[in-house]
């Protein structure tokens, strides 16, 4: 008998699923998003037969990623995404709307290393999050059932249309640490060893707030070559994934200032720090980036996240209110804070901080009325050189759906009237998915574009095949 493939289980584009990541659980549903749902299930189920597709793989294919922008435009009362309505049936239109002719860099992607705690504590506690709230018509479970390094560079370089990628980490030490500096680095070494050169750069996690840490960054420099530094001053992870320790500030003299000093000595320029989805500590607000910035000119700060906050009660925190336009009254607030921080100090567009959009985008796709606005006091306050592409993968799995979205929306006019938004365009988002990032890290766009174009990913079967048999790849 003949084998055949399992039918694929018949989930919703990424952006409309429940998923989440490391730093927090699967949002609910809004009743907006179910009407929305709604009706992407009967659109699904009047035109999957129609072009001859089950229903789980027309939701898995761009057509499906149509007709959930659409019915997203629907339930807005506005075309967010211009997403044209023969895209729902015809693969050729649908392929055209989400069309780019530039490389896509990526600068916030994750693994987790198969050591005993990252690859069984950690890995289970996030996988059993995504699923949790699904409506009941959704069966099955997302094909992503570990979260290792065969897992990355599927869900990264061959299911996504990724030409190179930033390896990050959460943070970490000791046996807590999910991906070290070392293994980090050697990921990028075994890939432009078999073949994949220019695709993958890596970070450095740096605790400035712990004992000798400072002291080691110049061994991680050397031995490591980070593209920057990437921090969280809203704590470490334990066992129990609470932030824990000193908690710091960029700009606080004990252990913000001392840092930059370091990093400006040993000339890795970018400082990464994670700045949002922390409303859990206070530390985790972007307020100090403003400040930073103006006493470190010579450095670059990027702000992982953006500032975002979920509108959602998190524990015993109250829920952050919905994003919108910028007012002195909620100026100290989500993404507003990023806007305030530059101002407090007279930074104007185009300055040396930055703003990057993993998680932020992924969960505003479904809210594109907020979307608009965060782009917006975005591209306002940064400007449209300072915004950077992210993803936050493999916590999603593939994430081409989610990038799709981006290359669709648009701020429609009546935002862009009504706040002084500009226009996002495509030269605009052209910029934010790779220029930005190619001139922030110094890299070569036109090799990226050459090699991702003449890449036929046999260097990620041999990654691939050399993880079955070594494991998550370290420094000797």
């Amino acid at each position: 008998m003949p084998f055949e493939w399992p039918a694929r289980p018949p989930l919703p584009p990424k952006f409309l699923q429940q998923l989440s990541t490391d730093e927090y659980l699967p949002l609910p549903y809004t009743s907006s998003t179910v009407r929305a749902l709604q009706r992407l299930r009967k659109t699904g189920e009047d035109a999957a037969p129609r072009v001859g597709l089950s229903f789980g793989d027309y939701m898995a294919s761009r057509l499906g990623t149509a007709a959930g922008l659409r019915a997203l435009n629907q339930e807005a009362g506005d075309i967010f995404y211009d997403v044209k309505p023969e895209a729902e049936y015809d693969m050729e239109a649908a392929a055209e709307c989400f069309r780019g002719d530039y490389p896509v860099i990526d600068i916030q992607t994750h693994y987790v290393a198969d050591r005993p705690y990252a690859r069984d504590t950690y890995t289970r506690a996030m996988l059993e999050t995504y699923p949790t709230l699904m409506p009941s018509w959704f069966r099955g479970l997302d094909d992503l059932t570990s979260l290792t390094l065969a897992d990355y560079i599927r869900c990264v370089f061959l299911e996504t249309e990724t030409a190179a990628a930033v390896l990050t980490a959460p943070p970490g030490q000791g046996p807590y640490a999910i991906l070290t500096n070392e293994e980090m680095a050697a990921t990028r070494f075994l890939i432009e060893e078999l073949g994949g050169r220019g695709r993958l750069l890596n970070h450095a996690i740096v605790h400035p707030d712990a004992p000798g840490e400072l002291e080691r960054m110049e061994g991680w420099r050397d031995r490591c070559g980070p593209i920057g530094w990437k921090v969280y001053t809203h704590g470490h992870l334990g066992e129990t994934f609470v932030p824990h320790g000193t908690n710091w500030m960029l700009d606080d003299e004990r252990t913000g200032i001392p840092f930059c000093e370091r990093a400006r000595e040993l000339g890795v320029t970018n400082i990464c720090a994670h700045k949002g989805l922390t409303y859990v500590v206070d530390t985790g607000s972007p307020s100090d980036l403003g400040p930073a910035a103006a006493n470190f000119p010579d450095l670059n700060f990027v702000a992982y996240h953006s500032g975002y906050e979920f509108s959602v009660p998190f524990g015993d925190s109250p829920p952050h209110p919905p994003e919108g336009p910028y007012t002195e009254d909620t100026a100290d607030i989500g993404v507003n804070r990023m806007v305030t921080t530059v101002r407090s100090v007279g930074l104007a567009p185009g300055s040396n901080v930055y703003a990057e959009l993993g998680t932020t985008w992924f969960c505003l796709v479904r809210h594109p009325d907020q979307a608009a606005h965060v782009l917006g006091k975005l591209l306002v306050a940064y400007g449209e050189d300072n915004i950077l592409w992210g993803s936050d993968s493999i916590w999603y799995g593939a994430t081409q759906q989610v990038l799709d979205a981006f290359r669709a929306f648009q701020i429609p006019l009546e935002f862009r009237q009504r706040y002084g938004y500009p226009e996002l365009t495509l030269e605009i988002k052209e910029k934010i998915l790779s220029r930005n990032t190619a001139r922030l890290y110094g890299m070569d766009l036109e090799s990226i574009r050459a090699n991702a174009q003449s890449d036929d990913l046999a260097w990620a079967r041999h990654v691939i095949a050399h993880y079955d048999k070594a494991g998550t790849p370290t420094l000797g």
